[in-house]
């Protein structure tokens, strides 16, 4: 009877209070191969993942980003060259689908500007870069503000913290593009230069900038490694200082690397190796922006993409030839990873986003 009445005072206070009840973590993991978006509630304790429900889409799913603010999700639907938004449930995690339009190609990556005004995509086979305005609700206004041709195998888009420069890496040219952003106008001005080739055999593919905006990290799908970049704060340039390997020294088999992430501390950065099938860790110095190796811990099949959770504590990672997650603890004292739970999904698991309400 206790328990009944507990429940039922929480429920009212959650009801009729202007306090606002405490909402949770959850995680959403693009399907492509069964063309849905997964949502899991995360015990922010113990990191458990539990499952809520799917959502069906018309084709697979790959990129998710949430914006600032944490009210929408956006999601890239490649085989049908789409682009959707949902608003998010803060206390369920559920989503509601707001609006769906043509992508103009088939985007590989999708980030929100630091305002939340602004899409940018970045689009593979077709080799450009688009930006689209977001509305105050949350959609995806269809009329592309901006299409900028740069060339195939453009990886993935994001802004630095500042909100000022928009860097793209390109596998296949091996080179990143440097653009200057105008939030007023919603507009993306070469650099100069406006690109900036990387060293041979390399193949930039997704980056990861620090908080600070002094350092910005590429993993290299081709090399198998993770490149560290000086920021330019006035210019936007960037300037490589250090190359290091995801891969233990013993291994010679084939691998390529595809999603890099910084621990919301700073102090730790991760990498995900295809062929090895693992993630690399690494030491951040803060002050130098060094990266040191600190191994690498095995995980499921053809990692693909990987997520942290908010509070730092959690790492998350889809193989996406198993259909399996594997959960990992991130050590605070020396940010290794400690597996303690895998989970199957469902078939082709591209993209892992993980959100935390307050």
């Amino acid at each position: 009877m206790r328990g009944l009445l507990q429940c039922c005072l929480v429920m009212g206070v959650c009801m009729f209070s202007k306090v606002p009840c405490e909402a949770g973590s959850f995680a959403y993991i693009s399907l492509g191969g069964e063309k849905k978006i997964a949502i899991y509630q995360l015990n922010e304790g113990t990191g458990a993942l539990t499952h809520l429900e799917d959502v069906s889409l018309e084709g697979g799913p790959g990129c998710l980003e949430v914006d600032p603010q944490k009210k929408y999700l956006f999601a890239s639907v490649r085989t049908v060259s789409k682009f959707l938004s949902f608003s998010i449930d803060p206390q369920t995690g559920k989503l509601k689908l707001i609006s769906s339009i043509p992508a103009g190609g088939n985007a590989a990556y999708i980030a929100t500007d630091k305002s939340g005004g602004y899409l940018f995509s970045a689009y593979y086979g077709e080799g450009k870069v688009a930006v689209h305005r977001l509305g105050k609700q949350g959609e995806i206004l269809e009329e592309i503000l901006q299409t900028i041709p740069t060339e195939k195998n453009a990886h993935a888009i994001l802004p630095d913290q500042k909100n000022q420069f928009v860097f793209v890496p390109h596998t296949g040219p091996n080179a990143i593009y440097q653009f200057v952003w105008d939030e007023k106008q919603g507009v993306l001005k070469a650099n100069t230069p406006p690109k900036l080739s990387a060293a041979p055999d390399l193949e930039p593919r997704h980056l990861a900038i620090s908080q600070d905006n002094r350092f910005i990290y590429f993993d290299n799908e081709k090399g198998s490694s993770v490149t560290a970049y000086k920021l330019n704060a006035e210019n936007g340039t960037l300037s490589a200082f250090q190359t290091v390997s995801t891969l233990p020294d013993d291994f010679d088999g084939k691998n390529t690397c595809a999603d890099i992430e910084l621990s919301p501390s700073g102090d730790y950065l991760y990498a995900s190796n295809r062929g090895h099938n693992s993630i690399a860790c690494f030491a951040v110095d803060q002050k130098t922006g060094r990266l040191t190796s600190i191994g690498q811990a095995a995980t499921e099949d053809t990692p693909r993409s990987f997520n942290i959770d908010p509070t730092g504590r959690f790492l998350y990672a889809a193989g996406q030839k198993s259909g399996k997650l594997a959960a990992f603890k991130i050590s605070p004292e020396n940010g290794t990873l400690e597996r303690f739970a895998t989970y199957e999904v469902g078939k082709s698991p591209s993209w892992v986003e993980i959100v935390k309400f307050p």
